[in-house]
């Protein structure tokens, strides 16, 4: 199986709910390019080439 590419169209508009700040891609996670309240950056899941943009507290 591999890993989808999100295009750099939609990397373009994308943000992190955050953070408000660009994602960039790696791997299978999409990462915030400003840190998050903890001073690290936040990290999305990408599932079936969906990205999964919920706040840390939203996923637990």
């Amino acid at each position: 199986m591999t890993m989808a590419k999100i295009s750099d169209e939609l990397l373009s508009v994308l943000r992190c709910p955050v953070t408000g700040s660009t994602l960039v891609q790696e791997g299978a996670q999409l990462v915030s390019t400003q840190p998050g309240p903890d001073g690290k950056p936040l990290r999305y899941s990408i599932e079936e080439g969906i990205p999964l943009l919920l706040r840390p507290e939203q996923l637990a």
